[in-house]
């Protein structure tokens, strides 16, 4: 039997003052992507009808971040508690009949399958009013508890911690506070929720109890407590972002990549790895990095907005940056960077060296040293390097400059006119040499230094 209509409901109206931060709680950076927009694309693998976001403080810049993403915005002009939070949602799901699965936009890992066993268990046989997401951390501290009856995971009661008895406390089942309810229940039973409690604020998990009052069974489902933490301070954001990566290495792995050193390779969230790809330690891959079949990541390397192609070989200590395309066999060595810039096949720029807004042909070999003048303080221009170009080592190529198919450059030379294929070009004085002028200006340079001694 297929689900009714799914609308998302997340929580997102934090001031999130332990950041200490100008940008929003929710919209800090997991892997490169805003914790708000990792739990909303999680969420679109369950193909919701609507999304509200609920926000308060700092409105304009969650909404400029998920307006985009045809997120509807909620406003909670005061912070008066998760049931006072998800009560300003009503008018953005108006008219809507389905289920609603109610988020929290600090919690950014929770899985779509979690979700999903959520919803499954919204229409299991005996048809609870309301699922909670439970979990059992190491330390309890102050979550709110879930007490369910023998043998069942019907809720018997759901207590904040502050007001719980030492008896409730001692239970270890606590609340994740997500949450999943049929719309023809969640306004209603908000609708009926106090804040006679000691923070004087109105519960979200208030509505558990209410309907069990009115005979309704509610129920919960478990999770780990890694895949609910939630983020409030620079240090929580660290430890999740960890627990992200450890995830993704393993998947790397499992998929058929060689991690060296999995602990010290950080992924960004849309990271693509092959199959025998090696990756060294001390790697990092910013966001838009595809990597293919068979290639090498050496140690300490910087890649951000790169295609890699198969069998390329990447550093050590090498830095790509968006745009930088290699293809297939293409080798870029150590302290090498590249922007915007295109290796063909088998091209090599092994050491030294700069390539910017370039293109550099198949089998060219560019030498140490060598950069792109690409920028002349307000317009950047493009350099063409042809195929089996040989470029040597300490040149300048000052762009737009095109060398042609086989030629040579040679080593010092400052490149500023277009080279033909197979020309050699070189740009740079005679050498001259003057027979014991070396002797002569030292001895001259000790008589002087004497003479100055002695004053």
């Amino acid at each position: 039997m297929s689900q009714p209509p799914l609308a998302i409901v997340i929580l997102a109206a934090g001031k999130g003052t332990r950041m200490k931060s100008d940008l929003h709680k929710v919209l800090h950076p997991l892997a490169g992507k805003p914790m708000l927009i990792h739990l909303i694309d999680t969420a679109e693998a369950l193909a919701p009808e609507r999304t509200v976001v609920v926000v308060g403080a700092g409105r304009e810049q969650v909404e400029a971040a998920v307006t985009p993403r045809g997120a509807a915005i909620a406003h909670q002009a005061e912070q008066l508690g998760t049931g006072h939070a998800v009560a300003q949602a009503e008018t953005a799901l108006a008219g809507f009949e389905g289920d609603v699965l109610i988020l929290y936009g600090d919690v950014p890992l929770v899985q779509a399958a979690t979700m999903q066993r959520m919803l499954d268990r919204l229409h299991g046989a005996d048809a609870p009013a309301a699922v909670v997401l439970g979990f059992r951390p190491a330390d309890a501290a102050a979550y709110g508890r879930i007490i369910t009856e023998p043998d069942s995971d019907r809720i018997a009661t759901m207590v904040e911690f502050k007001d719980a008895t030492p008896a409730e406390r001692a239970e270890t089942l606590c609340n994740s506070g997500l949450m999943a309810v049929s719309s023809r229940d969640l306004f209603a039973l908000l609708a009926r929720v106090g804040n006679d409690n000691a923070a004087g604020e109105y519960y979200l998990p208030d509505i558990v109890m209410l309907a069990r009052a009115d005979g309704r069974v509610t129920a919960v489902i478990e999770t780990s407590e890694g895949e609910v933490a939630g983020v409030n301070s620079r240090a929580e954001l660290a430890v999740v972002g960890a627990a992200w990566q450890v995830e993704r290495r393993a998947r790397a792995m499992a998929d058929g990549a060689t991690l060296i050193a999995p602990e010290t390779v950080w992924f960004a969230h849309d990271t693509v790895i092959g199959r025998d790809v090696v990756i060294e330690p001390n790697v990092f891959f910013g966001p838009g990095v595809r990597v293919a079949d068979g290639a090498t990541i050496r140690a300490f390397s910087h890649i951000e907005g790169a295609e890699i192609g198969a069998g390329v070989e990447v550093g050590p200590y090498a830095r790509l940056r968006p745009g930088a395309v290699l293809e297939e066999g293409a080798k870029v060595g150590n302290f090498v960077e590249v922007k915007k810039a295109r290796l063909g096949r088998g091209a090599k720029a092994n050491h030294l060296t700069y390539l910017g807004d370039a293109e550099v042909g198949a089998g060219a070999n560019v030498g140490a040293g060598t950069i792109t003048c690409n920028y002349d303080g307000f317009f950047k221009y493009k350099t063409v390097i042809g195929a089996n170009a040989f470029i040597g080592s300490n040149s300048a190529l000052v762009a737009p400059v095109t060398i042609g198919d086989g030629a040579i450059v040679a080593a010092g030379s400052v490149v500023t006119r277009d080279v033909e294929a197979d020309a050699l070009t070189l740009v740079r004085p005679e050498q001259v040499s003057k027979p014991g002028w070396a002797a002569r200006f030292r001895e001259q340079m000790r008589a002087r230094k004497a003479a100055k001694a002695g004053k």
